[in-house]
């Protein structure tokens, strides 16, 4: 009955099995380790964890203390339980009418006995009782046939009060059997515990494993999400292309077809009208009768006066059916052209949406750039801007930024660089020094940015440290890429095909500004203007 109610005390109400490895919560419930951290990988995405037993909510994932004592008890409870169903099913040897469970065994009779057989067994010495077992032979000693009770060491067996006086066991160390137990219990309890720790640091692999697992499906799922909303929405341009073309071909072709009708019945009206005319001269040509020919008046009146000098109605609307008869194809060819610039986005990863500007900001441009009235163009001057120096003004070197700044989402730009002088383009924090060393772009860790120098040789650059291009930028071209969320800054020359110059990573913590550097070029003695002109701006907001 007491080993009935430590087993309910022992069952995990989750696998309603004997404590593996039990875990204790705050609120002072045990549970399997595996069973309740399961539990808590079901309750993740609900914002708030419980406990399964009286239902006590946590806001964060609760820790899981080990409990040691109850881990002790629950091993010792299943040990002793092994124990009592391997005696199960001995019965009394001398009980041969009906089985009846032994509850003893008798090693010098080799004989297991119930409680009314070991009543009256015999109380001598010599009678050693000892658990119900099958195997009571293998507790003898197999020379003298005597009780096993001692334990040597050096041999590391188990031997009889003969072997250890008489037998080859003779001076050797010896031991009590419950003595060498004891020591052989302790190491094994050290290999137990060393298992322990070892199953511990697997499940805790294993855990680590598995939320590694989740997080790949979950970045997996947001990919597929993103990419299954980028094809719908080629799928609905291409799709509206499409219908664009087809429309604008039929419109053409319904108008060609109305012109050329109209001009096919002004042409069949002429030829009947030719072939009456050819009619009456040839009747006039068959006449025998010379002054009836002679008094029809001159045969010149019945063509075409115009068609005789070359210059008539046929000729000049062949020439103009000739000229026209083609559909125009620049509506076509620049839709078509479209289509080949969404592909080209889609191949060079910055796929992106819609046109839209982005303005210079005059207040922070330095006095030697000249700014244009629409606020894309920047242009190195000799002469000086006579702006207000303030604080927001670029004062060391050349340079202006962006009105806006970016804190959020995918967006790139493209660039109309000058063919002679120094330049460099980029993006920077707000918070840039606006005068000294330190405020160009790129020689500082608030900005980032890809040059030409003097020396014709293209870089880029982060916080003074230089990367040299491998090769020169053979356009006038350039793209800068933005994905603030990814941390992300990309720069590519815009040839055909587009090729991607450099990246750079980080962890943006300010909106992030366009950012233009012109430099003075100088040739004979004489100041050449450079400039950089912002030629698009398009963004898109598509989330991973």
């Amino acid at each position: 009955m007491a080993s009935v109610i430590l087993r309910e005390e022992l069952l995990c109400s989750i696998c309603l099995s004997v404590f593996k490895d039990p875990v204790m919560l705050r609120c002072g419930h045990n549970f399997c380790r595996v069973c309740i951290g399961r539990v808590l990988d079901t309750q993740d995405g609900s914002g708030v964890y419980s406990c399964p037993d009286c239902r006590e909510e946590f806001q964060v994932r609760p820790a899981m203390t080990r409990n040691i004592n109850l881990h002790n008890v629950a091993e010792r409870f299943l040990i002793t339980q092994q124990e009592q169903e391997e005696i199960t099913g001995i019965c009394c040897t001398y009980c041969v009418d009906s089985p009846v469970p032994a509850v003893r065994s008798c090693l010098l009779c080799e004989a297991s006995l119930c409680d009314i057989h070991l009543s009256s067994h015999s109380k001598s010495p010599e009678h050693v009782l000892s658990d119900p077992s099958t195997s009571l032979e293998k507790r003898k000693c197999s020379v003298h046939k005597k009780i096993l009770e001692y334990y040597c060491t050096e041999d590391e067996a188990c031997i009889c009060v003969s072997c250890s006086l008489i037998g080859k066991h003779n001076g050797h160390k010896m031991e009590s059997l419950d003595e060498a137990s004891g020591k052989k219990k302790k190491k094994w309890r050290n290999v137990l515990q060393e298992l322990i720790t070892k199953r511990e640091e697997t499940e805790e692999r294993v855990q680590s494993l598995e939320e590694q697992r989740r997080k790949a499906q979950e970045k997996a799922a947001g990919e597929a999400e993103r990419v299954t909303a980028l094809c719908t929405d080629i799928r609905r341009r291409v799709d509206d292309l499409e219908n664009k073309v087809l429309s604008e071909i039929s419109r053409q072709e319904k108008e060609e077809s109305l012109s050329l009708s109209a001009r096919i019945h002004q042409l069949e009206i002429k030829k009947d009208e030719l072939s009456r005319k050819m009619r009456h001269i040839e009747e006039l040509c068959n006449m025998t009768d010379p002054l009836t020919v002679l008094q029809e008046p001159d045969t010149g009146d019945l063509c075409d006066p115009e068609e005789e000098g070359g210059d008539g109605d046929t000729g000049g609307h062949d020439e103009q059916l000739h000229d026209g008869d083609d559909l125009d194809v620049a509506v076509i060819s620049h839709t078509l052209h479209t289509l080949c610039d969404v592909i080209s986005g889609i191949r060079s990863g910055i796929y992106v949406e819609g046109p839209a500007d982005i303005l210079l900001d005059v207040n922070t441009a330095h006095n030697n750039l000249l700014i244009s009235d629409d606020l894309k163009t920047a242009t190195w001057t000799e002469e000086k801007q006579k702006r207000p120096e303030t604080a927001e003004r670029f004062l060391g070197y050349s340079q202006v930024m962006s009105t806006r700044g970016f804190t959020s989402g995918r967006h790139y730009w493209d660039l109309e660089i000058s063919r002679s002088g120094g330049w460099m383009v980029g993006m920077c924090y707000p918070s840039i020094d606006r005068r000294g060393e330190q405020s160009l772009i790129g020689d500082n860790n608030k900005s980032w940015s890809l040059g030409r120098y003097y020396n014709n040789q293209y870089s880029v650059r982060h916080d003074s440290k230089v990367i040299l291009l491998p090769d020169k930028i053979s356009t006038y071209r350039v793209r800068i890429c933005l994905d603030y969320e990814a941390g992300q800054l990309s720069f590519y020359e815009l040839c055909d095909p587009i090729r991607h110059l450099h990246t750079f990573t980080a962890a943006f913590s300010e909106p992030l500004h366009a950012v233009l550097c012109v430099f003075w070029v100088k040739i004979d003695g004489c100041y050449i203007e450079s400039s950089l002109k912002i030629r698009t701006y398009k963004k898109y907001n598509m989330r991973k």
